[in-house]
């Protein structure tokens, strides 16, 4: 991603910490970034795309996030684990993968359409930043599915794949449960290992 709309990216958000989406103005996002506010709009076509950008970057970053988590270890507990408490801490510490996560956009964010709109842009990342924003539905899809590819048996049936999917997508559930009312003195592992097939405990 260029320098430039990512710079804008970063002021959009660092504006949105401290005022509602509604008054965020263009011309200071760009004063911000260090830009002009036509390479503003070169790069989203408008306030509506600068939010579908912002949201699709904070999407992006989210599920990176857990490709980290189930990453770091060879345990799948402890994976599964960490993208647990990766997911609760990246809703409770940004408002937009909260939203994102939960379906619940509140007045002070940007609530662009989940749906495509018709892209006019001739910048790649708009394009896509247009395409169609992930719902909460997908996200649960796309990290059960991710857990599930990152835990898998080389030599796993059918029946094993499918009880594997299902302890993902608990884990998954359980972790936005967490994001509401924070797991209790046990933690997210001990959720988590009440969920997972034997084997994998």
């Amino acid at each position: 991603m260029p320098a430039a709309r990512e710079s804008l990216l970063d002021a959009a958000y660092t504006a949105l910490t401290h005022r509602p989406w509604s008054a965020v103005r263009m011309v200071d996002v760009a004063a911000s970034a260090g830009v002009s506010r036509q390479t503003l709009y070169n790069e989203f076509g408008s306030k509506d795309g600068l939010a579908r950008a912002l949201v699709r970057r904070e999407a992006d970053g989210y599920l990176a996030g857990v490709e980290r988590a189930l990453a770091g270890s060879a345990e799948a507990c402890a994976r599964l684990t960490a993208a647990a408490e990766w997911t609760a801490a990246a809703a409770r510490d940004n408002p937009l993968v909260r939203a994102l996560l939960t379906g619940c956009w509140t007045e002070r964010l940007p609530s662009p359409p989940l749906t495509a709109v018709a892209s006019t842009s001739t910048v790649p990342a708009q394009r896509r930043a247009d395409g169609p924003l992930p719902t909460p539905r997908d996200f649960v899809r796309k990290v059960r599915d991710r857990a599930a590819t990152a835990l898998a048996e080389p030599d796993a049936g059918p029946a094993d794949t499918a009880e594997l999917l299902r302890a993902c997508e608990l884990v998954v559930r359980l972790a936005l449960s967490c994001v509401a009312a924070p797991p209790g003195e046990g933690g997210m592992e001990e959720l988590v290992r009440a969920v997972l097939p034997r084997h994998l405990v």
